[in-house]
């Protein structure tokens, strides 16, 4: 039995020809941009195209606004950024990846109910958080994705995402933590579409409908429709998509990550046993054999330069010059003479040496004025 054009989902494979035809003529239209083809693959425009229902004329429109807002937050370099608050930021606002579900899809956690905003923002501030999130999104398409990918054995492009609410009572409905929600969803709705698998809010309090009646406003229809609210009763659903063993303590799973470190170490596929930090302030690069050795060297001859010009610097101090011949000593001649404002007589005792020494001086200005001359 064929399928219908309507049970086509949009994924790579499992496209209809008018899905295929909107692909084509946007392919088309990216490479007159200019763009790299390995960078924006076939995924990649499926994603955008998916969001828009595949309405050619509104992607694109969704993908010029999506490179004009790259280049003005520099996205090509944010791996560059370092977020040096990370640590003091997970203490105030605790989330990270952890594990996959059963579907091969990362897992990600944020405990909303143990978010502390005013400590939050003492210790950074919303442009700084927005990059940090600008970088969280392109290691997600760069590292989690394709790793998962690679585990799974099939192509992984979208997310598990769990919002756990207990412990935030009445401080969830407010405008702060509203702004805050919006600030993060924002970014990824209009820059990284078809990120979100599945979305579950869990230990939702009875005033939480209030806000949510507020957030799901700035959502589109389709977001809206990955996102379940569920009470305290939610284990039982969580374990119909993740494995007990992935699904950490504090949700009811038996993965330890509560008083651990777990959810901050980001585990996963991408980073089995949490020695491979996700994020580039928990792991400066490291410096091979060779480029140690050439900056070594760089060192050395740069050292040497510096001892040289020091070397000319401080006998151009002393005036000194290519040697010429003295005229023979006068011993009857006294004139008085100034050097550097001191008056000075011509005698024997300030211009005679001995004839060993006075010939080896000559002979060493004769060879550091040499040698001057060919630097």
């Amino acid at each position: 039995m064929s399928k219908k054009d309507k049970d086509y989902t949009g994924f790579p494979g499992d496209c209809n020809q008018t899905q295929l035809k909107a692909l084509s003529d946007f392919r088309n239209i990216v490479n007159q941009m200019g763009l790299s083809e390995k960078i924006y693959d076939d995924p990649y425009l499926l994603r955008f195209l998916r969001a828009r229902k595949f309405d050619l004329g509104k992607t694109q429109q969704m993908f010029n606004d999506f490179i004009k807002w790259r280049k003005e937050n520099d996205v090509d370099n944010i791996m560059t950024y370092m977020f040096d608050e990370l640590p003091q930021v997970r203490t105030h606002y605790p989330h990270g990846y952890h594990k996959t579900d059963k579907m091969g899809r990362p897992i990600y956690i944020e405990r909303i109910g143990m978010l502390q905003l005013n400590k939050l923002f003492e210790v950074t501030t919303e442009q700084r958080l927005i990059k940090y999130y600008i970088q969280s999104y392109e290691l997600l398409l760069k590292r989690i994705f394709p790793a998962c990918s690679q585990a799974k054995g099939t192509k992984i492009e979208q997310s598990f995402t769990i919002l756990d609410l207990k412990g935030g009572s009445m401080k969830m409905v407010s405008k702060q933590v509203y702004n805050f929600i919006q600030l993060a969803s924002n970014i990824g709705q209009n820059n990284y579409p078809e990120i979100l698998g599945k979305m579950y809010i869990v230990n939702a309090p009875m005033m939480f409908t209030g806000i949510w009646a507020m957030i799901k406003i700035w959502l589109d229809e389709k977001t809206k429709n990955k996102i379940t609210i569920l009470g305290s009763s939610y284990k039982e659903e969580l374990l119909k998509h993740i494995d007990i063993d992935n699904l950490p303590d504090f949700l009811g799973g038996n993965s330890k990550c509560e008083n651990t470190d777990a959810l901050s170490l980001n585990i996963g596929p991408w980073n089995p046993d949490g020695t491979k930090p996700l994020f580039p302030v928990e792991n400066p690069p490291q410096i091979g054999d060779e480029q140690q050795q050439q900056i070594e060297q760089t060192q050395e001859d740069e050292d040497q330069q510096q001892q040289l010009d020091q070397l000319k610097n401080a006998l151009a101090d002393m005036k000194l010059s290519a040697p010429v011949e003295k005229a023979p000593h006068n011993p009857n001649k006294y004139e008085v003479t100034t050097q550097n404002n001191h008056i000075v007589s011509d005698t024997p005792l300030n211009t005679e040496v001995g004839e060993e020494d006075n010939q080896f001086s000559q002979q060493q200005q004769q060879q550091l004025y040499q040698q001057l001359q060919q630097e």
